[in-house]
């Protein structure tokens, strides 16, 4: 009798662990936005938040009409090399790039209302793009669909019209199966309700299911880099750097250029879009411009250089490529770009030019500035004594913008030319003096 017990007692504690080994952990996150950087973010966390939480299962809670292919192609790479299981539940779209990412899971569910398909490549109008684009995205969902031995000729009728599938596609028309229809063809497991029905239908015992949270950082960023707030960042970091060259000193301009460009390139960076040397670039492009301003005279190579590395610099963070290999990217998209951060140039310069003055002089603006004046009338006067220098000769020892240094009776003193530019070396006649900047005018020989 003693030993039956002890038998039974093993059963049961041998059924327990059984149980116990059953459940498992479910990491669950939704993708119902727009497919760009944010939502490749959003899958590289969660992706990395499902491994800490040693998940065997990820459900990616699907409802989306597409959007940009490169990012598409990211996340069914991660999803394909993922060593945790991957499913997705269809809650009503699968379009496009959402159909890409669909079929790289391991597992697919719709609801009765879903469908999925429809991936032809389009611009942001709609229309669809020429031929090597519809190539590279069939070949990107035929390539996805043998992976997980899926038919190909179908994953291909969701980009191709020409694709012919007797009984399911007539030719001329792009692929979108109903949940009912992916069923048959082996791209949907089952039609079931809601993520519940999913863990169901997978036989999972009471698991532990993680919902992934967004944090406050992740919809900061992702308002930060929406196309209208980067062109808005750009116009002020080339409208702040314009206001600094034509006003040097006043200060305050450049700070707006410098935090515009931190909450420009900060989100592209920490969304892996902007790279080092693209940071690199755009900060090179500054130097050569500041040098072209105050040290070289005229305007040349440094200064054409300049503007290209600063479009570069900014463009290039836009998109993804890998240094400048644009194959995901595709040339449109980096044409865009660039056209999007000059058409931001130049409305910085315009804006600047037509509201320069009349910004200046608004009491918002002059609230960040001295306005006190010490005047010698008033009793104040300087360390040197004034008009001191008055008629005396000197050089230019750097190029006058109108403002530069000239060294008179071998010392340096501020200097504004009274004809314009001056060139670095020219000799120069003291005319008037205020404290410690003179007024020169340049000596013809």
């Amino acid at each position: 009798m003693q030993y039956l017990k002890q038998l039974l007692l093993i059963i049961l504690l041998s059924q327990s662990l059984q149980i116990l080994a059953q459940k498992q952990t479910v990491y669950l996150f939704e993708m119902k936005a727009e497919i760009g950087p944010a939502a490749w973010r959003l899958t590289q966390k969660a992706f990395d938040k499902a491994k800490e939480s040693g998940a065997q299962t990820i459900i990616i809670d699907m409802n989306t009409y597409g959007g940009m292919v490169e990012y598409a192609d990211s996340i069914r790479t991660k999803i394909l090399n993922s060593p945790i299981r991957t499913i997705v539940f269809i809650e009503n779209n699968a379009a496009s790039a959402g159909a890409l990412i669909a079929i790289a899971c391991d597992k697919i569910y719709m609801s009765r209302s879903a469908n999925i398909g429809a991936a032809s490549v389009v611009n942001e109008k709609g229309e669809v793009l020429p031929e090597k684009y519809q190539s590279y995205m069939r070949g990107r969902m035929r390539a996805t669909a043998e992976a997980k031995k899926r038919n190909p000729i179908i994953a291909e009728g969701f980009v191709d019209p020409d694709v012919e599938i007797p009984g399911l596609k007539p030719k001329g028309k792009v692929l979108t199966l109903t949940a009912s229809e992916a069923a048959k063809v082996g791209y949907c497991d089952a039609e079931v309700e809601d993520v519940d029905a999913v863990v169901a239908a997978e036989g999972l015992n009471g698991p532990t299911i993680v919902k992934h949270q967004e944090s406050a950082l992740d919809k900061v960023l992702a308002f930060l880099i929406s196309p209208a707030i980067s062109g808005l960042l750009i116009l002020l970091i080339i409208g702040g750097i314009y206001f600094e060259m034509q006003a040097p000193g006043i200060g305050f301009a450049l700070l707006v250029s410098v935090v515009a460009s931190l909450l420009y390139f900060a989100p592209l960076y920490l969304e892996g879009l902007a790279e080092h040397w693209e940071i690199g670039l755009f900060l090179l492009g500054i130097i050569l411009l500041l040098l072209e301003v105050f040290v070289i005279p005229g305007f040349g190579v440094a200064g054409i250089l300049g503007i290209i590395c600063l479009i570069a610099g900014l463009a290039l963070s836009m998109v993804l490529n890998n240094w400048f290999d644009f194959t995901v990217t595709g040339p449109e998209k980096l044409t865009t770009a660039v056209l999007t951060v000059i058409g931001a140039m130049v409305a910085a310069i315009i804006v600047s030019v037509i509201f320069g003055k009349s910004l200046m002089r608004s009491p918002v603006f002059q609230r960040l500035v001295l306005q006190d004046e010490q005047r010698s009338q008033q009793g104040y006067v300087s360390g040197k004594q004034v008009g001191a220098l008055v008629d005396k000769t000197g050089v230019a020892k750097t190029d006058l913008r109108p403002s530069g240094k000239v060294v008179i009776d071998e010392k340096w003193y501020d200097a504004v030319s009274l004809d314009g530019f001056i060139n670095q070396g020219s000799q120069v006649l003291v005319i008037k003096q205020e404290n410690y900047n003179v007024f020169v005018r340049k000596i013809n020989s």
